[in-house]
C-alpha cells in the first residue's frame, strides 16, 4: 500500500463520497475505504474472521478480550491486524463496552494513557483528533459506526439497541464536529456489518419505542427493527448528509459465521470482529 502524501491542507477539503470495499491486508480481510485513505490518510476497517490464530468458537481473527478466548491469542490477533494494516506503531484505545452512550476523547497522543484508562471504566464511543492513535471497538451483532471529518479526526461507535435509542452516534457526530470545526454535512459516516431487520426481532414494547423515536419506518413486518434506518434517521436529523452515509448492508446473522461473528446465531459463545480507525503519521 502506497504511503499517504498530502498535497494541500486536508482540513479545508471535502472528503470523497464514502465507498466501502473489501480488501485483504496480508492474512486479514477487512471492509475499508481506499479513497478516504488516499484523501486524508485515515485508515478505517471493519474486520472479518479471516486471519488470526483463535480456535474453537472464536476461530479466526477474534479481537474480543472478554469472550473466553485465550488472551494470548487475542493479543496475537490484534498484533497481526495492526502489522497487516501498517499501523504497528499506533497506540490503541479499546473501551470496555457497556451498551451506554459515554464517549471518550483523545486529543493528543500524550493523552492516550488517560483516554484508555477512562475507556476501561466503560464507554461505547471514542473520538480521536491526533495521529498514531487507533480506536478499536468490538462487535458480534451490534452496529459499528465510524465517522471521519475532513482533517482526519474520527470517531468509532458501538451502537447496540440501547446506544441507538440513546443517540450515541449523533452525540459522537456532534463531538467530532466540535473538535474538528466542521459542519455535520462534511463528515463521512460508515455503518458496518450488524444484525439486520431480517433477524432483529424485539418485544412489542421495544418496537413501539423505536417507532416513537425514529418513525414507523424503522419497524419492519411487525417487530423487526432496522438499526441502520434508525441510525440514519438520527444522523440526518443532526445534519449529516445522506450522500455521505455508506452502509455495508451485511447481516451478521445471515452470514452464518463465514465472515463475521454473531452472538445470536452462535447461541452466545463466539468471538468479536471490530471497527477500527487510525491516522498514521507520515
Amino acid at each position: 500500500m502506497a504511503a499517504f502524501v498530502p498535497s494541500r491542507d486536508t482540513a479545508t477539503l471535502d472528503l470523497p463520497v464514502p465507498r466501502l470495499c473489501e480488501g485483504r491486508f496480508s492474512s486479514c480481510a477487512v471492509i475499508t475505504d481506499e479513497n478516504l485513505w488516499r484523501a486524508c490518510g485515515v485508515r478505517i476497517a471493519f474486520t472479518q474472521r479471516a486471519g488470526g490464530v483463535s480456535a474453537g468458537p472464536f476461530e479466526g481473527l477474534n479481537l474480543g478480550t472478554h469472550v473466553g478466548d485465550d488472551p494470548a491469542s487475542v493479543r496475537a490477533n490484534r498484533r497481526a491486524l495492526f502489522e497487516a494494516l501498517g499501523i504497528a506503531r499506533a497506540a490503541c484505545v479499546q473501551p470496555r463496552q457497556v451498551h451506554g452512550d459515554r464517549i471518550v476523547s483523545c486529543i493528543d497522543a500524550a493523552d492516550v494513557s488517560s483516554c484508555a484508562r477512562q475507556a476501561s471504566e466503560g464507554a461505547d464511543g471514542v473520538v480521536v483528533t491526533c495521529d498514531d492513535v487507533a480506536a478499536l471497538l468490538c462487535f458480534a451483532d451490534c452496529t459499528p459506526v465510524i465517522l471521519v471529518a475532513p482533517g482526519g479526526s474520527f470517531a468509532v461507535v458501538h451502537a447496540g439497541w440501547r446506544g441507538v435509542m440513546a443517540h450515541i452516534a449523533e452525540q459522537a457526530l456532534d463531538a467530532l464536529c466540535a473538535r474538528a470545526g466542521v459542519g455535520a454535512d462534511r463528515v463521512n459516516v460508515y455503518i458496518g456489518p450488524h444484525i439486520r431487520s431480517c433477524h432483529f426481532e424485539v418485544s412489542p414494547d421495544l418496537a413501539r419505542r423505536f417507532a416513537d423515536e425514529f418513525g414507523s419506518g424503522v419497524v419492519r413486518e411487525g417487530r423487526y427493527v432496522d438499526m441502520a434506518h434508525a441510525l440514519c434517521t438520527g444522523l440526518l436529523a443532526r445534519g449529516a448528509a445522506a450522500e455521505r452515509i455508506a452502509d455495508e448492508k451485511a447481516c451478521t446473522v445471515c452470514d452464518g459465521g463465514v465472515r463475521y461473528y454473531s452472538y445470536r446465531a452462535s447461541g452466545g459463545v463466539t468471538g468479536r470482529h471490530a471497527a477500527l480507525a487510525v491516522k498514521p503519521s507520515l
